[in-house]
């Protein structure tokens, strides 16, 4: 494994660049990249997820191999969005920002092309392009890409998606047959296969990760609700989450808007984005959400594309897409720069099937959750508050304040000043969730009528925790044993989703339940009783 970026056979101009980005190692797709396009011209097929560094691992070697005393244009780079367009043109430009006479273009629809073509006729070593706004560029003979030495069609298999076949086959058939090919996919569905084999010279294939997978940092879970409760198992989703800052993919412009506009209404800090928006409005929200003033971004599956954060939460799925390789291409917008995320599909009783083939063909296990009721939902946001709280400076000039806020409260006990303080940021989550009903529709086979014997002389403790609060068989038998019961005692232990069973010393039930019940166990309230069946 490299050690950094010197050790590529990258130039200093570029390693000083970088380095002042905050680059110190490469990724695992810029250690295989890098050194094999600074030394060949061989076409390539790399696979590799969003937030792997892609950008880099081809943008590096154009940029050293990039002939800056003369201005005709070497490099094309196709992407297929305007937004991650401009995100490429941006990053090759901080990149490339010890480079003299250097010349990068973003050309990219739903922006006037007047300037575009002002700022192509000073020319342009280096040009970042939508298909569509290329092409007619080129028919208007504003762009020449006679000279052209390196095509990178960046996230290939999402603008096969998008409908760019037929003008992907027309600027490949117009380029120089010597060019040198770079295609990068997160995914390699037969679309991008047929390319790969009609217009590339036996490229070489770069994997990082499976075939067609998802990113191994990001936990999936679906929630099972009646198709008019979407939206209320939304809000809660987001509710038990208090620190969330995530992406809310919809289907369409229209529900985009409309999740949206419900969400701003009930007190979120959120935002649309969408193909409708004219690009001052896109950029003013996208530079709201970078700057995590909102916390919540509700968008479409093309909107969405060079979206450009790291630290994302969470990505929820308002509804599951249609093409299963969106779904990968969504749930990496999380779980980046190896850090942890999650992914939650919101669905109905008909959908479970495309949970299953999403399971298949992107080679991840999907979690059964619930959506948490009112009371879960007001402890998770105490508790959130209590941490604030707690992690509050507390500024040395709020002294001279004390004596008139002392005197305010003389007639109040400490208590009461806590529970007023709670109250100014909780009192409408209890309120909301007062009289909250249940959302879930119950898995089948969780609710299966099972039965499981236990052995002579045990019993059935049910208690309220299970998988999904990160609770393991083991946690269980530690329990157990710290309550003074010894290992002989626990028999079968039958961990679910919500709830776990464990089977018993007959003898000691009884005390077990009176034990557990209403302890606190990992942050959670337990709670206990004797059952027959399991």
């Amino acid at each position: 494994m490299a050690l950094d970026f010197s050790q590529l056979g990258l130039d200093n101009r570029i390693i000083n660049a970088i380095s002042e980005l905050g680059y110190r190692t490469p990724t695992p797709v810029q250690e295989k990249v890098i050194p094999e396009l600074l030394v060949t011209g061989n076409d390539m097929v790399c696979l590799a997820q969003t937030g792997t560094g892609k950008t880099a691992a081809f943008g590096l070697p154009i940029l050293q191999k990039t002939d800056t005393a003369t201005f005709i244009t070497q490099s094309l780079v196709l992407a297929p969005t305007r937004e991650l367009a401009r995100q490429i043109s941006q990053d090759l430009t901080n990149y490339g920002r010890n480079f003299q006479n250097l010349k990068i273009v973003p050309v990219y629809g739903g922006a006037g092309i007047d300037a575009q073509i002002r700022l192509l006729k000073k020319g342009a070593q280096i040009i970042v392009a939508t298909p569509g706004r290329i092409i007619d560029l080129v028919e208007r003979g504003a762009a020449d890409l006679s000279s052209v030495k390196t095509l990178i069609l960046d996230e290939a298999d999402e603008m096969l998606n998008m409908g760019f076949k037929d003008e992907l086959d027309t600027i490949l058939e117009s380029l120089p047959a010597d060019r040198q090919t770079l295609l990068f996919s997160a995914t390699l569905p037969k679309e991008v296969e047929k390319i790969a084999r009609t217009y590339m010279k036996d490229p070489r294939i770069i994997q990082i990760g499976a075939r067609n997978s998802g990113t191994k940092n990001v936990q999936h879970f679906y929630f099972t609700v009646h198709a008019k409760d979407r939206y209320s198992a939304l809000k809660r989703l987001v509710d038990y989450n208090p620190d969330i800052y995530g992406i809310i993919f919809c289907r369409t412009r229209q529900e985009t808007q409309e999740i949206a506009d419900s969400l701003i209404k009930d007190g979120y800090d959120a935002d649309s984005l969408h193909g409708e928006l004219s690009q001052m409005q896109r950029d003013l929200v996208m530079k709201r959400f970078k700057e995590k003033s909102l916390k919540l971004l509700v968008a479409t599956d093309v909107a969405a594309r060079g979206i450009d954060v790291n630290n994302l939460s969470h990505v929820i799925n308002y509804n599951l897409p249609d093409e299963i390789e969106q779904y990968t291409h969504r749930s990496g917008r999380t779980g980046r720069a190896d850090k942890s995320g999650v992914s939650y599909a919101i669905i109905n009783t008909k959908e479970k099937h495309k949970i299953k083939k999403i399971e298949k063909a992107a080679g991840i296990t999907f979690t059964a959750a619930r959506i948490p009721n009112g009371d879960e939902v007001c402890e998770r946001q105490l508790a959130y508050l209590i941490e604030q709280i707690d992690n509050t400076p507390v500024s040395p000039e709020i002294d001279a304040f004390l004596p008139a806020v002392t005197e305010k409260w003389a007639s109040l006990s400490k208590e009461d000043i806590i529970k007023k303080v709670l109250s100014i940021e909780f009192n409408r989550f209890i309120e909301y969730y007062r009289y909250s009903r249940e959302l879930n529709i119950p898995d089948e086979k969780e609710n299966s009528q099972q039965t499981l014997k236990t052995e002579k002389g045990f019993s059935w403790i049910r208690l309220n925790i299970g998988s999904r609060h990160n609770i393991t068989v083991r946690h269980i038998i530690r329990l157990m044993v710290s309550c003074g019961l010894g290992k002989k005692g626990i028999g079968k232990i039958e961990l679910r989703k919500d709830q776990v069973f464990v089977s018993v010393a007959e003898r000691a039930a009884g005390y077990l339940v009176q034990e557990l019940n209403g302890s606190t166990y990992r942050g959670r309230k337990l709670k206990a009783e004797h059952v027959n069946n399991v």
